[in-house]
């Protein structure tokens, strides 16, 4: 990384904080931000096509499997998602090339230098340099993954031809609502007057909620949990809810698929290159082989049962985990399966969890297992006290796996 690509993403971190980085202070609701911001660049928006994607978990998988299999199928894909795991690039993609590190450079210093009367927040900016690069890349499709919510969520001031919502768990209730119900208004807030919109999973509570909404707005709407799909055997995705979310890009590529066409061999090339073609990893991803070693984002308690279910199976399993502090651990933490041995571990990031706030919650639910400040250590120590038949899966926080790479 050039010097001066590091200055301008560190002057992002400090005067636009992330909510990566510090959690609920950075959250700023609204679009009126955003409108401006855009207006002030000839709104980039307007010359682009989108397809937007909501939900509490899977929303990455979802944007990358999607974009992937329309890369294979010729097309020129933006990609935007979050939060990054090494650089911050890696939200911003065309066919899987990250952003470039001068594009970056040269557009926050033009926000630098404008005279606006508000601070946008670091997620705005985000969304605007990669709303500008696939207009510059003249990208013939853009899959958008929404920050946090939908309504008020900065990626909202797009028009998509398609609206695509994965699931509804509890999340983020000080911003989004304390019920399924709540949170899905919130999610629903995607919904654009006569434009489509797929729904992954029918779940009473929240189903009446997206109805409503797409009744109102004269949208199509449907459920992909109603269809039966077949699942590729090159799915290379761990679990029952990633092929949720295959079911979901099957459906959103049926919908798209005048304009759009795909074939069932850009299905196959798009889930064999998907890193390659979108830089995703760290959902339930088999690293190594000998012991097998899996990463996993997942961090909230939807994604996390979903995780530990497929795992209670499997016999011999070695969980290294950390957590951000602002999680709720009695919700998590009485999930772990007790016959499991547990590597309770900090991260670098400042929202890391403490050992002493696992040590707690550990003793609390009866998990056995050691603490270390250190998740390489932690991965070390596991290694060298398995067998070559055994799991050690990772996971926890998109920080933790972050301290890998």
């Amino acid at each position: 990384m050039s010097s001066t690509y590091q200055e301008t993403i560190q002057w992002m971190f400090q005067q636009f904080p992330a909510y990566q980085n510090i959690g609920a202070k950075a959250y700023k609701p609204g679009l009126n931000n955003i409108k401006a911001l855009l207006s002030f660049f000839d709104n980039p928006q307007n010359d682009l096509s989108f397809i937007h994607v909501a939900g509490t978990n899977g929303k990455g998988s979802t944007c990358s499997m999607l974009a992937s299999i329309l890369t294979e199928a010729g097309n020129k894909v933006g990609l935007f998602t979050s939060p990054h795991i090494h650089d911050f690039r890696e939200r911003i993609r065309v066919n899987g090339q990250v952003v470039d590190e001068s594009f970056v450079v040269e557009q926050v210093k033009k926000i630098q230098d404008a005279l606006l009367d508000f601070q946008p927040s670091f997620f705005e900016i985000s969304f605007l340099l990669a709303l500008l690069y696939f207009k510059q890349e003249k990208c013939s499709i853009c899959v958008i993954e929404t920050g946090l919510g939908g309504r008020l969520d900065a990626t909202n001031c797009i028009v998509p031809i398609l609206s695509l919502i994965t699931n509804i768990s509890i999340e983020h209730t000080q911003y989004l609502g304390n019920t399924i119900a709540e949170i899905a208004q919130e999610k629903a807030g995607i919904i654009k007057k006569r434009i489509p919109v797929i729904i992954g999973e029918r779940v009473p509570e929240s189903a009446m909620v997206f109805t409503k909404y797409a009744e109102e707005n004269q949208s199509k709407i449907s459920f992909a949990s109603d269809d039966q799909i077949y699942i590729p055997t090159n799915f290379p995705l761990l679990g029952d809810y990633q092929q949720t979310n295959f079911k979901l890009v099957v459906n959103a590529l049926k919908e798209i698929g005048q304009q759009y066409p795909t074939v069932p061999k850009d299905i196959e090339l798009g889930l064999a290159n998907l890193t390659k073609n979108t830089g995703l990893y760290g959902r339930m991803q088999v690293m190594e082989r000998n012991p097998t070693v899996i990463f996993d984002v997942s961090h909230n308690e939807a994604g996390i049962k979903a995780t530990l279910d497929y795992f209670k199976t499997k016999k011999n399993v070695y969980i290294i985990y950390g957590s951000s502090a602002d999680k709720d651990l009695d919700k998590i933490m009485c999930l772990f399966p007790k016959d499991f041995t547990y590597y309770f571990t900090e991260f670098s990031n400042e929202r890391s969890a403490s050992l002493d706030q696992l040590k707690i919650h550990a003793s609390k639910y009866e998990l056995k297992g050691d603490f270390y400040k250190n998740p390489k250590e932690a991965l070390i120590e596991a290694k060298r006290t398995v067998n070559k038949d055994d799991t050690i899966l990772v996971f926890g926080s998109f920080f933790l796996i972050a301290d890998f790479f």
